[in-house]
């Protein structure tokens, strides 16, 4: 689950990381008054007014500004609330802003001592351990930096038995070539960081930029969450951050069926029974010459109700020119499947796309039969390799 900046702000408070005050509004009209607030608080005479979006590349378009008068700040309030802002993470269609962040000004106009550091924790799969990455290029795409001056990107490994060691986090701010008080900061910055990834059971915390001022303290200047959606039932403050606005309404719908759904950009529609075979299906199509339209697991229990929800789903999809059916009958048979697909036909009415069905497992030759004497424009497959052909050719 993704959360908001000011959200995953809101965590690392809790597990005191280093964040700069801030007020999150909804009105421009109340833009000044926050400015207000915050000046009072921290004394501050600047302020950055951040769209809140789930995408990154705000700042490239034009969702963040650095406001140095209560003038500026409602300029820019009245700017970007409500503006459709387009970033390389939203795709074309961009997304509309309905909130915004004001914020301390950490950048203290006219000083040149500041430092901007990259820095994330996350699960290495390969080793089983958790892993701090962290670079002296922030504020920069991680990607870049990767793939031009990789020997700027560090890694620390992290055993959850025993957790982050100090000597861990001092090696870290040793190698980001701190001293003196920026080099304690940055330790008890890193400390907090990884017990707030580890305790709100995250799987991505990421800093970018971390902010080292001319005054040598440590802030998180930005910060993305991702909150492990299966561990939602520990955090019930965090379920209720979710922003539905956010979200594809298609996965929101799939998410009602216990179905797992991601749209992709091609032209045939899958419907699959387990992630592994989603993903060799997709894997056949691009070889065949097609291009998934998306990712869809209707998960072993499959039935008519289920099925007629993906296919209402998966046609939704105006790019969609053939659905592929591919089923292997090990918990559920094929037989039930093969009708619910017949009766989800009949029930959505006119299917004007080409529909192939492969089946293989329990029942697998009764359930060819249901399709094959259904009367309905539905095309049976035994192999993934005559379906995949079938789709080439249909297409």
């Amino acid at each position: 689950m993704n959360i908001h900046e000011y959200q995953a702000k809101s965590i690392l408070k809790q597990y005191g990381v280093a964040i700069p005050e801030g007020i999150v509004i909804e009105n421009a009209e109340n833009a000044i008054e926050a400015a207000k607030q915050i000046q009072e608080k921290t004394g501050t005479d600047t302020w950055a007014v951040k769209a809140q979006i789930h995408a990154g590349g705000r700042g490239k378009g034009g969702g963040v500004k650095i406001a140095k008068s209560l003038d500026d700040v409602k300029v820019f309030a009245t700017d970007i609330i409500g503006m459709n802002l387009i970033t390389h993470q939203t795709g074309s269609e961009g997304k509309k802003v309905s909130k915004i962040l004001i914020e301390q000004g950490i950048y203290y106009p006219g000083e040149s001592e500041v430092e901007e550091f990259y820095m994330s924790v996350l699960l290495n799969r390969e080793a089983g351990r958790n892993i701090i990455m962290y670079s002296t290029e922030g504020g920069m795409d991680i990607e870049t930096v990767a793939e031009k001056t990789p020997h700027l990107i560090f890694k620390e490994e992290v055993d959850p038995k025993v957790g982050i060691q100090g000597f861990q986090a001092r090696r870290i701010a040793f190698n980001l070539g701190l001293s003196g008080k920026a080099f304690k900061e940055m330790v008890k910055f890193v400390i907090s960081l990884y017990t707030a990834y580890e305790n709100s059971d995250a799987s991505l915390f990421e800093i970018n930029p971390v902010f080292k001022t001319s005054d040598n303290r440590v802030f998180a200047a930005d910060a993305k969450v991702n909150i492990d959606d299966n561990a939602l039932y520990r955090h019930p403050a965090y379920e209720e951050m979710r922003d539905f606005s956010e979200e594809d309404p298609n996965e929101l719908e799939a998410a009602k069926y216990n179905l797992n759904f991601v749209k992709l950009d091609g032209d045939v529609g899958c419907m699959v029974n387990g992630a592994g075979l989603a993903m060799a299906t997709m894997d056949i199509i691009k070889l065949a010459g097609g291009d998934p339209a998306n990712f869809l697991d209707v998960g072993g229990t499959a039935n008519a109700e289920t099925v007629e929800a993906g296919f209402r789903i998966i046609l939704k999809d105006a790019n969609v020119k053939a659905i592929l059916i591919n089923i292997f009958g090990g918990i559920v048979r094929c037989d039930r499947v093969a009708q619910g697909v017949v009766d989800a036909y009949n029930a959505i009415g006119s299917i004007k796309i080409p529909v192939i069905v492969r089946l293989q497992g329990t029942n697998a030759e009764e359930g060819k039969k249901i399709i094959d004497d259904s009367g309905l424009k539905v095309y049976s497959a035994i192999t993934l390799q005559e379906a995949a052909d079938l789709v080439k050719e249909l297409v």
